[in-house]
């Protein structure tokens, strides 16, 4: 069984930062590609930036140069680093384990940038 639990979520002006937690429980984290994907009201659930279980990352263009992704494999966590926030962030933020043909997602966490 494995669960991932988000943390780090709030509220923040626009211009300001957050950093995402995911707390993954499990063997798999070291193997597994990890990603935040996000849903805003309304809308499809997008992926934000996904980190290679070798460290290599992709960011979609919306957060690329504002968002980054780690990852600790040592304490099976999952980061997101989001600075220069803008309203359009606003969302959901969801972590996700990708092993195979497998896809773990957690609770989600809520992000919301406004003034």
């Amino acid at each position: 069984q494995v669960q991932l639990v988000e943390s780090g979520g709030g509220l923040v002006q626009p211009g300001g930062s957050l950093r995402l937690s995911c707390a993954a429980s499990g063997s798999i984290f070291r193997s597994a590609v990890m990603g935040w994907y996000r849903q805003a009201p309304g809308k499809q659930r997008e992926l934000a930036a996904v980190i290679a279980s070798g460290g290599s990352t992709n960011y979609a263009d919306s957060v690329k140069g504002r968002f980054t992704i780690s990852r600790d494999n040592a304490k099976n966590m999952l980061y997101l680093q989001m600075n220069s926030l803008k309203p359009e962030d606003t969302a959901v933020y969801f972590c996700n384990a990708m092993l195979g043909a497998i896809t773990y997602r957690g609770q989600g966490t809520q992000v919301t940038v406004s003034s």
